[in-house]
C-alpha cells in the first residue's frame, strides 16, 4: 500500500495542470470571490428632471448620486435614462409632489433605493411630528421644502427575482452548450484516434472547424429558445423588446463561447483536462458578470475581470431587451464588445485549431508513407472482409 500511495504522489506531481487546479485555483477562487460575493450596493446613479432638479441634486445624499440634472425635461426623459440604463433612480419634480422612478430591472439597487427613501421618509415623519408638536400647529414640511415624493417602479414593479435571473441564465445556457460540451465534442477527436483521419481529409482547416462547431451552435440555439420560451410561459418573465435585437446579441455571444470552446480543446490532450479548463472559465462568468452579484458592488481591483467576461455584455443586452425594451441604439455599446471578444477569440481558435491538425497530418517522407498506408489500410480493410 505504501508503493501505491508513493507512486501516486509522484504522478500526481508530473500532472501539473491537476496539481495546480487543487492548490492554486481554491486560493485564487477564494480571493477574487471574496471581494466579488457582495449585495451591498454603495452608489445609485440618479438623475433629476424639472424645475427643481438643482435643489434634488444638492438635497440628495448617499447612496445616490446624482449623474445628470435637466431641468427643462419631464418625465418622458427621466423614463429614457432609465431605460438606457444611464441611471437607477430619476427624479422628476414640476407641479405637485416629486415623482421617483426606479428601475426595477436592477434587482438589488433598486431594493436599497426603496429601503433609503422609506427610512428618510420615516425620519422626515418623526421630525416633522415632533416639530408639530413643540410648535403647536399640525405637520411640518419635510426639509429642504421638497415634499413627500410618489415612488414608482418601473419594469420590474413586483421586484421579482425570476424577471431578473431568467434572462440571465439563458446566457449561462450558452456558456454550458458553447463552452463546456464544445471543448470535449472537439478533444473527442484526439482520444478516438480519428485526428489522423481528419488531417488528411481533402478539407481545409477551416471547414473542419465550421463542420464541428455547427451542431453545437444548433443545440445551443434551440436551448435558448426553450429557456426563453419557459420563462416567459411559465414564470411569466416578460418580453417587450425587439425579438431581432435580442436574437443579434445571442448569435454574437454563442460565437464567443463556441470559440472559446474549441480555443479549450486545442489545449487539452484529454477530456478530463477540457473540463477542468472550462469549469475555470465557466465559474467566473456566473459569479463576476453581474448575474448575481452587482458590478457597483464588486471591488475595483476585481471588477475589470468582469468587463473581459461575455456573459457581461449578454447580460446587458438580454435584461435591456427582455425588461426595458431597449432599442438597438442603445445597447451598442455591449454589441460592440461582444464583436471584438468574438473576433479575438475565434482568431484564437482557429489557429490553435491548424496547429492542433499540423501535428497528425503527413509532413512528408516516411512520415507521409506511413500515414498514406494507415489510411488506405484502414480504408481497405472493409473492402478485404466483404471479399
Amino acid at each position: 500500500m505504501w508503493a501505491m500511495i508513493v507512486k501516486e504522489f509522484r504522478q500526481l506531481r508530473r500532472d501539473r495542470r491537476t496539481l495546480a487546479m487543487m492548490i492554486v485555483m481554491p486560493v485564487v477562487l477564494l480571493i477574487v470571490f471574496g471581494y466579488a460575493a457582495s449585495f451591498d450596493v454603495t452608489t445609485i446613479p440618479t438623475v433629476a428632471a424639472g424645475p427643481e432638479a438643482g435643489q434634488v441634486a444638492h438635497l440628495a445624499g448617499e447612496p445616490f448620486h446624482v449623474v445628470d440634472t435637466q431641468p427643462s425635461q419631464g418625465r418622458d426623459w427621466a423614463e429614457q435614462q432609465l431605460r438606457d440604463g444611464n441611471a437607477a433612480v430619476a427624479v422628476v419634480t414640476g407641479s405637485g409632489r416629486p415623482q421617483v422612478l426606479i428601475d426595477g430591472s436592477q434587482l438589488f439597487t433598486a431594493k436599497a433605493a426603496i429601503a433609503e427613501l422609506s427610512a428618510a421618509a420615516a425620519k422626515a415623519a418623526v421630525k416633522g411630528a415632533a416639530a408639530g408638536g413643540q410648535a403647536g400647529t399640525g405637520q411640518a414640511s419635510p426639509p429642504g421644502g421638497l415634499a413627500q415624493p410618489v415612488v414608482t417602479v418601473l419594469y420590474n414593479p413586483d421586484l421579482n427575482t425570476s424577471d431578473i435571473m431568467i434572462p440571465g441564465l439563458a446566457g449561462v445556457v450558452l456558456v454550458f452548450v458553447g463552452t463546456i460540451i464544445t471543448s470535449l465534442g472537439v478533444v473527442r477527436e484526439r482520444q478516438s484516434g480519428t485526428l489522423e483521419q481528419l488531417a488528411v481529409m481533402p478539407l481545409k482547416p477551416r471547414d473542419v472547424f465550421l463542420g464541428k462547431i455547427v451542431p453545437y451552435f444548433a443545440v445551443a440555439a434551440l436551448d435558448l429558445a426553450i429557456v426563453v420560451g419557459v420563462g416567459v410561459g411559465l414564470f411569466g418573465v416578460p418580453f417587450r423588446g425587439s425579438l431581432a435585437v435580442f436574437a443579434l446579441g445571442a448569435l454574437l455571444f454563442l460565437f464567443v463561447t463556441l470559440g472559446i470552446g474549441v480555443l479549450i480543446s486545442s489545449v487539452s490532450e484529454n477530456q478530463g483536462q477540457a473540463i477542468q479548463l472550462a469549469f475555470m472559465v465557466t465559474l467566473p462568468q456566473v459569479l463576476l458578470s453581474g448575474l448575481i452579484f452587482p458590478l457597483s458592488s464588486i471591488a475595483v481591483g476585481v471588477r475589470w475581470i468582469s468587463y473581459l467576461l461575455p456573459l457581461t455584455y449578454f447580460n446587458e443586452i438580454s435584461r435591456g431587451v427582455m425588461l426595458r425594451a431597449e432599442p438597438l441604439s442603445s445597447l451598442w455599446q455591449p454589441f460592440v464588445f461582444l464583436a471584438l471578444l468574438g473576433a479575438i477569440v475565434f482568431t484564437l481558435a482557429s489557429l490553435r485549431f491548424r496547429a492542433f491538425l499540423a501535428p497528425a497530418a503527413p509532413r512528408g517522407g516516411a512520415g507521409s508513407a506511413r500515414g498514406a498506408q494507415k489510411v488506405a489500410s484502414a480504408a481497405g480493410a472493409p473492402s478485404r472482409s466483404a471479399g
